[in-house]
């Protein structure tokens, strides 16, 4: 358990405090937390939108670990591996994820902290100003995440993926060929905060939200098929739930895929890489116009080549 006593000459929200004492801690990892009652604020369990001051007491259950502290030298994460980048510069982090990692949360070996050992071990890590993830993978799937250096750049790259300016591509291995071999699809999604789960309905209802997704079959190799995705919408699973709907889920996913066939081609995670970030050929804002036109590529994952040689089937 950590203890705090707040300094602060004026009142400051309880999210932003808690940041700034520890970097490593981000909105994810801080909601969990207090979810799970961690978080307690003059004894008492507070959202993190309340505003602490000067002489409040706040109270962490959490490890040294999970607070980007350790007993040797450095920050906890200094001892994980490093990411691996794709692309740095001054304002911005292009990472690979691997599959069967989370990009952010409760647990020590993300891969935020990866990129933040990165920057530790290149000396330009700086914890009153850490990196900023942009959005998110699920921990199953590997891929390209986009990580901002400076609150400019956060406030560009956000708006640039909600206004769907950066084009997202997938590479996936389904289970079953799809019919046509090419097409875009459109339908709506559901989600069931119970499961943890979503459904694709083909009509809109209350809270459900459209989903588009475009698809190109490069490969069929047995039963299996090696596609191109190119998310449109970006919602809670779309991929793996749109394709599934069709009779075409990914290999290896245990949510909406076929398990049977996952266990027998011993399939720990699903098969699906985000592969590509593309940005759009023309940027208004002046200081990113050197992105206009540039596109990011993951390395092909290892079921890319394997269906091509039909040793996958």
């Amino acid at each position: 358990m950590k203890e705090i006593r707040v300094k602060s000459l004026l009142p400051v929200r309880l999210d932003k405090y808690l940041t700034e004492q520890y970097p490593v801690l981000g909105i994810g990892r801080l909601n969990k937390a207090l979810r799970e009652n961690k978080i307690k604020l003059n004894g008492k369990k507070q959202p993190l939108s309340t505003r602490v001051q000067n002489g409040d007491v706040i109270r962490l259950y959490l490890t040294d670990e999970q607070l980007g502290e350790s007993s040797g030298d450095g920050p906890a994460f200094a001892m994980l591996r490093p990411a691996q980048l794709i692309y740095e510069n001054d304002d911005l982090i292009v990472a690979n994820k691997p599959a069967g990692i989370p990009a952010e949360g409760p647990d020590s070996d993300t891969l935020y902290n990866r990129v933040c050992k990165v920057l530790y071990d290149t000396g330009h890590w700086d914890a009153r100003n850490p990196p900023r993830l942009c959005h998110r993978l699920d921990t199953g799937t590997s891929g390209l995440i986009l990580l901002a250096k400076t609150a400019q750049a956060e406030q560009f790259l956000t708006e640039a993926i909600r206004q769907r300016s950066i084009r997202k591509r997938y590479l996936c291995v389904t289970f079953g060929r799809p019919e046509p071999a090419q097409a875009t699809l459109h339908d709506y999604l559901l989600k069931d905060a119970e499961t943890g789960t979503v459904r694709v309905l083909k009509s809109a209802r209350p809270g459900a939200k459209e989903i588009i997704t475009s698809y190109e079959t490069l490969a069929v190799s047995g039963r299996l098929a090696l596609l191109r995705v190119d998310l449109v919408t970006g919602r809670t699973h779309q991929i793996r739930a749109h394709l599934a709907s069709i009779g075409c889920p990914i290999l290896g996913d245990s949510k909406y895929g076929n398990n049977t066939a996952n266990r027998e081609l011993k399939l720990k995670y699903q098969a699906l890489c985000a592969w590509e970030l593309a940005f759009p050929a023309r940027i208004q804002e002046p200081a990113f116009q050197y992105l206009a036109g540039k596109s990011f590529h993951a390395p092909k994952p290892w079921y890319y080549q394997q269906v091509l040689d039909s040793v996958l089937k």
